[in-house]
């Protein structure tokens, strides 16, 4: 089970993480930000890996029977161990990228309030939410349950609608090898 965990867990996290990073760098380096959907959408594509690793460890391994439980506790490491993969790879491009992201999602977000014609009060109030997320985000042990934080909740989700279907044994059965 190990290996399935670990092998599937690291597909959905790279996945992810080269979907958004892609994103980020189609943008021109900044947050895409009206391309929340598209990551949500890249995490589900990507996480889709839980389905393939529970069906597959059940079809090779347990002979293609496995309990709702057995399911989603395998589910819910797969998907520990694509938010490990996510958080760590994010890290990486951040560092490569001298940290600056959250430098220019904060530029971009006061930009986005001006054109829109926030002034005043409620400019002011949002400039200082901004600065108060720049510094805690310049913090890893603020940044990096967030980064995790991002993830792991959509692969809860997967977890559980995976270990709802591989629990049958018809969705998706096993293909007969023929014998001889």
């Amino acid at each position: 089970m190990p290996r399935y965990i670990l092998t599937y867990g690291l597909i959905s996290g790279l996945i992810v993480i080269l979907g958004i990073i892609g994103t980020i760098l189609a943008s021109h380096g900044g947050p895409p930000h009206s391309d929340v959907w598209l990551g949500y959408l890249i995490m589900l594509v990507a996480l889709s890996a839980i389905l393939v690793g529970v069906k597959r460890y059940r079809d090779q391994a347990l002979g293609g029977v496995i309990g709702f439980l057995p399911a989603l506790g395998m589910g819910l490491a797969i998907a520990v161990v694509a938010g490990l993969a996510y958080v760590a790879v994010w890290e990486v491009y951040l560092a490569l990228t001298h940290y600056s992201f959250m430098e220019i999602y904060v530029t971009q977000a006061l930009a986005a309030k001006r054109a829109a014609g926030v002034t005043g009060e409620a400019y002011a109030r949002f400039a200082a939410q901004m600065e108060t997320m720049r510094v805690q985000y310049a913090n890893p042990v603020y940044r990096l349950p967030m980064t995790f934080a991002e993830i792991f909740p959509v692969g809860v989700v997967i977890a559980v609608i995976s270990a709802a279907l591989v629990r049958n044994p018809r969705f998706l059965p096993a293909r007969s090898r023929p014998v001889g």
